[in-house]
């Protein structure tokens, strides 16, 4: 008899589990916790007229966020809950608290929970039910391990305790777990499980002291918004069943529910919903006081239930739930073994105890998940006053008290204090949230996904080429290895061994779809797959080398372009960028965007134009313009971000996204002068004549481009901004030209490392949000020493009076190991920061990484003797390397060859 079958047998003969329909099971029936709330406690049951900020749902992050509103001082809040709270998917949670996990912010995020959690009783009087019993990664394999390690190394920035364990020491710590197949595991001792009841109770009970309102039997019927002063969508009040709250802020944190709360002011929420499960066992003897286990190469968890264990996992072929029912509250669906089966040989493997153990209870619900699993937070930029603040993926109990927290800054101060890009709406531009096929493909893959190892370079297969460039079949042909950002396809690197066609998606066989056949796209991914030196590492340093020995190209079309003008364009670009902006046409600046509180929401190129000198394919306009070319990553927080600021300030411009009607290739490195020259012989490419950082119209062929003499590489090169219908003409004479040259085609693996050698940021990893341009070295950005206000300057300047507590650096190691950010860095025998980015240096012959240290005490400013004076070593999974710090780029650190001096 097979082990499934013998779990089912012992279920059904002992009668604990009921035959019943979906929706059937009502609190207490199969959620382990000993108290549910379906009582009214501390709640105050009179609806207010107006409110300034409304929460909508009453689970872990709705409770999380009103607790948090109050800490910022906010008095008048109001959370209303249509049932009880917990009711919707908080009170069937695991409830598991893990602090280690591969990004950075999210180990802080989860490290406030924890010190949340620690401290809630001594506040309210409330036990939030936080039992610290420890969390124990389970590896089965060396990649795995060393995806550990890297967790181990990154911990030590944020003060998050963890030991990598062997097999034998795992034994000992955990004596009913089998270790035979284990390579290794990583133990946090601080990791626990929290009672959602308890957890909820507590926030609501402070807040509600603060004076803030809980409603509960509440359901909320419509959301009017009107239109704002500055012509924008604002929510104006909420309709329930008890009557209306006037309020210009609503918070949807109704978990599965939200997409019905969008929908009532045309908003998508672009998450799933999926029956998601786990099983509760009877007694096991010996169990109690272990930690919790995450098997991840079996795609398992044990989570200690008392003297019991909760078991649970995820499947290739979870079951979607295309309408949850609006009137669903502490509901649970049957559990369907056929799929959860999967799990249970995986279980019993890891702990063989559980092969004559019966079950308990079963625990079904829904949960709703996102298509990078990452939580939905942040403004909606099509509705002012509008917060999201769900889709969190199984995960909102331990991220609940950070995410709160930052929610409730975000409504505040207008930005949160964390980069939290990854968790913002705006990550995802309309045309993808509102695409039904790729919000389910890409979900599902996130779910299938969620216990795979993060690898430095990893590409989805879901919902593939959506966006792409006019020159994209060229690119495929010539062995182009495309990575996916935010729908778009841009080049990665370009492997030798032919096409490698992006397929439909198949689901990974789940559902009945058949595996593709064609694995070629499939292959060259794996070739990433390693925390050392990748299998294409010599390929991408040819790339780089073409590039700084001859010339490439750089399909880089994914930028966004967009067209400021007007009669207040100046005005407003003079506020919201930093660099100056009173340059005559024909010149091109560098600059960031921050704001209220200094945080870089962008850096991106403005060029200057005059309605006189626009190409066929540009917008028309009178007077002076703005044309903006953003990084494709940030594309469109960087065009809402704008947006936003002209109608803060209601100024009279106007902004004009051309970015699916533009390619932008990039002819970079010191034959990039000659190729031009022969391409357009009725133009002058000399530095006298088109010197660095100015932009011409120029003819290729008869196609009009917009030329743009800059580099974000660090060699002489221009960037061709044309419309996406001359693209292709434009793409083959470059390439026919350059075959004199030899010029090569190069990815954006090859820009990763060349940008990194000379010292260019990149958003959201070397810079971002968290960072001003003082602490980045980017202060020559900004305009300071003019008296031209800017969005920031406020904040910048008081931060420069007071002095700066980190700064960034980079740094070296000479031993040949790989480095990929988030590596630890060490000042002699102390922890001062982390790598935020790095890669290998194919020109300086190093691997390198950017990071900023932070002062010992962040109230002494950090000054450039305490920078360079220290030892330092880069610590990469758990081994110590000595590295050598510089405040200067490696590469070319005087500039020459952007000015074509070589």
């Amino acid at each position: 008899m097979n082990t499934l079958r013998c779990f089912r047998n012992l279920v059904l003969s002992r009668r604990l589990i009921k035959p019943y329909s979906s929706i059937s099971k009502r609190a207490g029936e199969g959620v382990p916790y000993e108290t549910v709330l379906t009582t009214e406690s501390s709640s105050e049951q009179i609806l207010p007229t107006e409110a300034d900020v409304v929460v909508l749902g009453g689970g872990s992050i709705g409770c999380n966020t009103l607790y948090h509103l109050t800490k910022l001082g906010v008095k008048n809040a109001v959370l209303l809950e249509r049932n009880r709270l917990t009711s919707g998917t908080t009170w069937h949670t695991a409830g598991l608290v893990w602090r280690l996990r591969p990004s950075d912010v999210d180990v802080r995020l989860l490290a406030y929970t924890h010190q949340l959690l620690k401290g809630l009783e001594e506040e309210t009087g409330v036990d939030p039910g936080y039992i610290v019993n420890g969390g124990l990664f389970v590896a089965s394999s060396k990649e795995r391990l060393d995806e550990y390690k890297r967790l181990h190394t990154l911990g030590k920035a944020f003060g998050t305790e963890s030991f990598v364990l062997g097999p034998s020491e795992t034994k000992k710590l955990y004596p009913l777990m089998n270790v035979d197949d284990v390579y290794g595991t990583l133990y946090s001792p601080q990791d626990g499980v929290v009672d959602p009841a308890g957890f909820c109770t507590a926030l609501t009970r402070a807040a509600t002291r603060a004076g803030a309102k809980v409603i509960e039997d509440c359901v909320v019927t419509g959301i009017d918004t009107d239109t704002s002063l500055s012509g924008s969508r604002q929510v104006s009040a909420v309709h329930t069943d008890k009557g209306t709250i006037k309020t210009k802020c609503v918070v949807n944190c109704t978990g599965a529910w939200a997409p019905y709360i969008g929908s009532m002011v045309d908003v998508a929420v672009p998450l799933v919903v999926t029956k998601h499960a786990y099983i509760v066992t009877e007694k096991i003897v010996g169990i109690s006081g272990m930690p919790n286990v995450r098997d991840h190469d079996s795609s398992i968890y044990f989570k200690l239930q008392g003297d019991a264990l909760s078991v649970g996992g995820y499947e290739n072929d979870p079951i979607f739930i295309d309408k949850v029912s609006k009137d669903e509250a502490f509901s649970l669906y049957e559990l369907d073994w056929d799929v959860f089966g999967v799990h249970i040989d995986k279980a019993v493997n890891r702990c063989p105890t559980l092969a004559t153990t019966g079950i308990r209870s079963t625990v079904c619900g829904p949960e709703s998940f996102t298509p990078d699993h990452k939580p939905l937070m942040g403004e909606e930029p099509t509705l002012r006053g509008f917060y999201h603040g769900c889709g969190f993926n199984s995960a909102g109990m331990m991220f609940g008290g950070g995410c709160g927290w930052q929610l409730a800054k975000w409504i505040v101060q207008g930005r949160p204090d964390f980069d939290m890009f990854s968790y913002d709406i705006r990550r995802f531009s309309p045309d993808l949230t509102r695409n039904a096929d790729w919000v389910r493909q890409r979900s599902h893959e996130a779910y299938a996904k969620n216990y795979s190892i993060v690898y430095p370079h990893d590409e989805p297969l879901a919902s593939r080429k959506m966006k792409k460039s006019a020159i994209a079949p060229l690119l495929e042909k010539a062995g182009c290895v495309f990575q996916e950002r935010h729908g778009w396809e841009r080049p990665g690197w370009f492997s030798p061994a032919g096409i490698a066609s992006i397929q439909q998606y198949d689901w990974y066989g789940a559902y009945g779809n058949a595996i593709n056949e064609d694995q070629a796209y499939v292959e060259r991914l794996k070739e990433d797959y390693t925390f050392g030196f990748p299998k294409n590492h010599s390929i991408i340093e040819q790339e780089c080398l073409g590039a700084r020995e001859r010339v490439a190209i750089f399909d880089m079309s994914y930028f966004g372009n967009y067209y400021l003008t007007g009669p207040d364009a100046q005005a407003a670009a003079d506020w919201i960028f930093t660099n100056n902006m009173r340059k005559p046409a024909g010149e091109t600046s560098y600059t960031c965007m921050l704001n209220a509180q200094a945080g870089v929401e962008s850096d991106l190129t403005v060029s200057f134009i005059d309605g006189a000198s626009i190409a066929p394919w540009e917008p028309s306009f009178q007077g002076k313009g703005f044309y903006i070319a953003a990084g494709g990553g940030s594309a469109y927080q960087s065009f809402t971000h704008i947006r936003k600021a002209i109608e803060d300030n209601r100024f009279d411009a106007k902004l004009v996204n051309l970015s699916d009607s533009i390619c932008l290739l990039s002819i970079q490195g010191p034959k990039s002068r000659e190729l031009m020259e022969k391409l357009c012989p009725t133009t002058r490419f000399s530095n006298e004549h088109f010197p660095f950082s100015a932009h011409r119209l120029i003819d290729i062929n008869g196609h009009i481009c917009r030329a743009l003499r800059i580099s974000f590489v660090g060699e002489m090169g221009w960037e061709l901004h044309v419309s996406s219908s001359s693209a292709v003409d434009v793409y083959k004479a470059v390439m026919a030209v350059g075959k004199d040259f030899g010029i090569c085609n190069a990815g954006y693996r090859a820009i990763d490392s060349l940008s990194l050698e000379k010292g260019y940021r990149h958003w959201h990893m070397d810079l971002r949000s968290e960072d001003n341009p003082l602490e980045a070295g980017l202060a020559f950005t900004c305009k300071l020493k003019s008296a031209v206000d800017f969005l920031g300057r406020k904040a910048l300047e008081e931060k420069r009076l007071k002095g700066l507590s980190k700064r960034i650096a980079v740094f070296s190691i000479q031993e040949k190991v790989p480095l990929w950010g988030m590596e630890a860095i060490w000042r002699n025998d102390q922890v001062v920061g982390y790598l935020r980015r790095a890669d290998y240096g194919f020109s300086v012959g190093c691997s390198i990484g950017y990071g900023y240290v932070h002062s010992q005490n962040e109230q002494e400013p950090i000054t450039t003797k305490y920078l360079t004076e220290g030892d330092y070593f880069i610590e990469a999974m758990g081994v110590k390397y000595k590295a050598r710090i510089q405040l200067k780029p490696l590469f070319d650190p005087e500039n020459k060859r952007v000015n074509g001096i070589y």
